[in-house]
């Protein structure tokens, strides 16, 4: 056979999902070929998404895990709402993705699997692929390419004496390989990750590279294949980059706040889906003073955190919102005591157990009001992966520099989700003072000067609840240290010295007080950025406003660029500060005629919103367990948009770009 002649074809962007059963390696896979796309210079942002149970019933659709990478040579935001390419290995697989593809989609399709045991599993009464080119094909809308992935990866790894069921385990190397070559991924990062990872059990090594490098060769070589695509990389702004996950990001921004404060830090955590990740990282870090413990329950875990920072160093805890409600008590504690704490939620579907493994953004008032009395928390979101390392430093500042609990609210899109990050240098990073209290700072009895003319010195003593005039902070003491010995706990306490109180003027100035102290954080905040290409008030501004926080970011960024490029004016503003609010915020707000709130939930924000600035705050809310959708999103503004000018608006053909021209319902040029 002559040599297959190859076209090669340059695209923008594509979104790639890797579907099969949760023991099939989808997600081992699917890092490899972003950490690929990551060396080779691609922006990216990845979904992963995997089913709640240990090990759920094999072939069955609950059990299909899958991960979506979009990679692209400009500056994306989102994971794609829909996939370009999907990579099925079994039957359920397929069944369970395929109403997210648009027309024209490729599909690579094992076919070893399609047995009538796994086709009767995923609901198929009758195998879709042996309709292929059928007047009645149900994948007629689709470019099928069939591959026995699992049969050739057998027979490729046989020289290295595996059973037949090791060897397929290899499968997943193989379409990895096959997918590197047709998007023109490099392959050394991957070998050597297999060398490193099955270093100690040699044939499990070798196979897996055997796999790799033959579905790399299948894809030189087969006629199946006869087109390879290029996407160049990004144009980035310079520095060092990594792909890093959100869970990553914020636990290296937790190592960087006890750096940047010079305390040790303490992580009291009990594991939960998806935070666990953090106590996993962190346990790593001895060597920058962090001490990990996994306690026996959540209010253990916060227990510890909280007694951490009375004795001088930043106390942490992790968890999701099942853990928030156990640990809600203590961070009352918190906020009596007025001690640094972050409290980490990354956030999931609910109530109760609900969705452990998707995401939601739910969990705002809980943050918000989720304790008994009079509790202000500030609240703290980051935006993307990356922005999880920065939120977590500014979680810490406050903390620290406040004396108060903080509510860093992740959630698991964010935390699984992973995108390139430029690595900052430390020195850029604020530094954190924790002003501990050296000396005493009350006078009990004033110096006195005797006729005589001999001094009698004045007697101080400690009162743990004076304050800082900027901050209104109390002041923070290490036990120990002579002459500042003090009690704290969970009764109210009297202003200044401390003492336990019943006086109700006492309790009422004390509320007030700690939530003016929570109100003085705005006053260090920056001013919010509005992205309104369209200009200043009065210079043909937008008249819609879309609003945001958290990972919501990345669909509202990309909607509004799908809108703008249709020729119409939106602006946007994200919310990093949830609790206070920023200073300017009432003012951008009033500036615009309607205001949109996307959020995966039923209108937490709006509500807030609504009662503070009394603005008629639109809501687009879906809580589907995944991300939101920026087609739709950008639907949706566009009508607001058509509403608010008194026009029709049209966002058809708007889309360009991407491996399926027509189709491509998420470019985000």
């Amino acid at each position: 056979m002559g040599q297959v002649s190859k076209q090669v074809k340059q695209l923008d962007r594509v979104v790639i999902r890797f579907a099969g059963d949760s023991g099939d390696g989808m997600q081992l896979t699917g890092d490899r070929f972003t950490q690929e796309s990551a060396v080779f210079g691609n922006d990216l942002v990845t979904l992963p998404n995997f089913p709640a149970e240990i090990r759920a019933p094999q072939g069955t659709l609950p059990g299909v895990s899958s991960f979506q990478v979009h990679f692209a040579d400009h500056d994306i935001l989102t994971a794609g709402d829909a996939p370009d390419v999907l990579v099925a290995m079994n039957p359920a697989a397929l069944k369970a993705n395929l109403g997210d593809l648009p027309a024209g989609a490729t599909i690579i399709v094992d076919t070893h699997d399609f047995t009538k045991r796994n086709l009767d599993k995923a609901g198929y009464a009758s195998n879709p692929l042996d309709a292929l080119g059928d007047a009645n094909d149900p994948l007629g809308a689709f470019a099928v390419h069939t591959v026995d992935l699992t049969g050739m990866t057998v027979e490729a790894v046989k020289e290295h004496g595996l059973s037949r069921k090791d060897a397929s385990r290899a499968k997943n190397m193989f379409a990895l390989g096959l997918l590197s070559w047709m998007y023109g991924r490099p392959t050394e990062s991957t070998i050597e990750f297999l060398s490193r990872r099955f270093a100690k059990v040699p044939d499990i090594r070798d196979a897996n590279i055997t796999a790799f490098r033959t579905g790399w060769n299948f894809g030189e070589t087969t006629e199946t294949f006869v087109v390879q695509y290029e996407i160049k990389p990004a144009t980035m702004p310079a520095g060092t980059y990594r792909n890093i996950t959100g869970n990553l990001a914020l636990s290296y921004g937790l190592v960087a706040g006890g750096v940047r404060s010079g305390l040790p830090v303490l992580l009291g955590s009990y594991p939960i889906t998806p935070a666990s990740d953090i106590l996993h990282e962190l346990s790593k870090h001895k060597a920058f003073g962090v001490t990990t413990l996994q306690a026996e329950d959540e209010i253990a875990g916060i227990g510890m955190a909280i007694g951490a920072s009375f004795g001088g160093a930043l106390g942490v805890t992790t968890t999701s919102g099942p853990g928030v409600a156990l640990k809600s008590e203590a961070i009352g504690l918190a906020v009596m005591t007025e001690l640094p704490l972050v409290v980490v939620d990354v956030q999931r579907g609910g109530p109760s157990t609900g969705l452990p493994t998707k995401t939601e953004q739910a969990d705002l008032l809980q943050a918000m009001f989720g304790r008994n009395g009079e509790a202000p928390v500030p609240i703290v979101a980051p935006q993307s992966p990356g922005d999880c390392f920065s939120a977590a430093v500014e979680a810490v500042r406050i903390a620290v520099t406040y004396r108060t609990p903080v509510m860093l609210l992740s959630d698991g899109y964010l935390a699984n989700g992973s995108e390139p990050w430029r690595i900052p240098d430390v020195d850029d990073l604020p530094l954190i003072d924790p002003a501990f209290a050296t000396e005493p700072n009350h006078v009990v009895e004033p110096e006195k000067i005797a006729d005589d003319g001999s001094v009698t010195p004045a007697v101080q003593d400690f009162w743990p609840y004076l304050r800082d005039e900027e901050t209104l902070a109390r002041p923070w003491a290490v036990p120990g240290t002579p002459g500042l010995e003090h009690r704290i706990g969970g009764l109210e306490k009297g202003e200044g010295h401390g003492n336990i109180s019943y006086d109700p003027a006492n309790h009422d100035l004390m509320v007030r007080t700690r939530q003016a102290k929570i109100d003085r954080i705005a006053d260090s905040l920056p001013p919010l950025e509005v992205d309104d290409p369209s200009g200043p008030p009065g210079e043909g501004r937008a008249k819609v406003l879309v609003i945001g926080w958290g990972s919501t970011y990345g669909p509202i960024g990309a909607g509004c660029r799908r809108v703008r490029k249709a020729g119409y004016a939106v602006a946007q503003v994200h919310l990093r500060h949830l609790n206070p609010f920023p200073k300017d915020l009432g003012d951008i707000l009033r500036r615009y005629d309607k205001v949109l709130v996307p959020e995966m939930n039923l209108g937490q924000l709006s509500l807030l919103l609504r009662g503070r600035y009394l603005v008629d705050a639109i809501g687009y809310n879906h809580v589907r367990g995944l991300p939101l959708k920026a087609a739709e999103l950008a639907e949706a503004i566009g009508n607001l948009v058509g509403e608010a000018e008194g026009i029709t608006v049209d966002l058809s053909g708007n889309l360009s770009g991407g491996s399926t021209p027509v189709t491509s319902i998420d470019q985000e040029v």
